[in-house]
């Protein structure tokens, strides 16, 4: 029989249990903190969990030309949720004073069983302290992207088939996005759909564009790329 690749399985046991996990958290946060050091400032900074930590932006900047005016820092964390922002803001945020910032997080509170209400509270703090810290800044909430659940997928620890099974569907990923979408828009924020062309017909993220069922290939990331672009220049 075909296994599954249950990524809330995966992601809560090394979260929860693998200290692995959790030593390269801090390790990333801690690369983050030192390279903040001599980063520039007024720049742009994406900030999420591994949706964002795995989009190759910086090296879609450097070798593809972009043309934009502002450099970008990538300050993902794979695994993370709203929360594990929240208590690393200066990390990830703060100590940049960003220009924009781009912020996709919240898929792991969703996959991690955590209450709407919580994943709300938290993104309702997250904005209020940025709007508290920088008032100038442009702040860009990204429509969480689609996943696939139905087409099959292989994992590459065991070898094995299966579909992409989790406590996230297309279905709650659209109606959290959407009340992340009215929450920034009572502070001012932008809600952006960058997913045109990752779906298919049936809504479903499109197999070619994925490994997972979740998670982009670079191929899935140049589309995003291509439709962020507007709000990069």
């Amino acid at each position: 029989m075909k296994a599954g690749i249950s990524m809330k399985d995966e992601t809560v046991k090394l979260t929860k249990l693998n200290p692995k996990l959790k030593e390269f958290q801090d390790d990333l946060r801690s690369h983050y903190t030192a390279a903040n050091k001599t980063a520039k400032k007024n720049q742009i900074v994406f900030v999420g969990s591994s949706l964002m930590e795995i989009f190759p932006i910086e090296k879609f900047q450097v070798e593809e030309n972009l043309g934009l005016p502002l450099t970008i820092y990538n300050r993902g964390v794979r695994a993370t949720t709203t929360k594990d922002v929240l208590d690393h803001l200066d990390t990830l945020i703060f100590d940049l004073k960003p220009r924009k910032i781009f912020i996709n997080i919240g898929t792991n509170d969703i996959g991690f069983g955590l209450s709407e209400t919580e994943t709300l509270t938290n993104y309702r703090q997250l904005l209020t302290k940025i709007k508290e810290q920088l008032p100038e800044t442009q702040v860009y909430v990204m429509k969480f992207y689609p996943i696939n659940a139905v087409d099959e997928f292989i994992d590459p620890r065991s070898g094995e088939t299966g579909r992409y099974s989790d406590k996230r569907t297309n279905q709650n990923l659209q109606a959290m996005s959407d009340q992340l979408g009215q929450l920034a828009e009572t502070f001012g924020y932008s809600y952006i759909d960058v997913n045109e062309q990752l779906a298919d017909s049936d809504g479903n993220l499109r197999k070619e564009l994925s490994f997972d069922g979740a998670h982009l290939l670079p191929a899935g990331y140049q589309i995003v790329l291509q439709n962020l672009m507007p709000y990069l220049r």
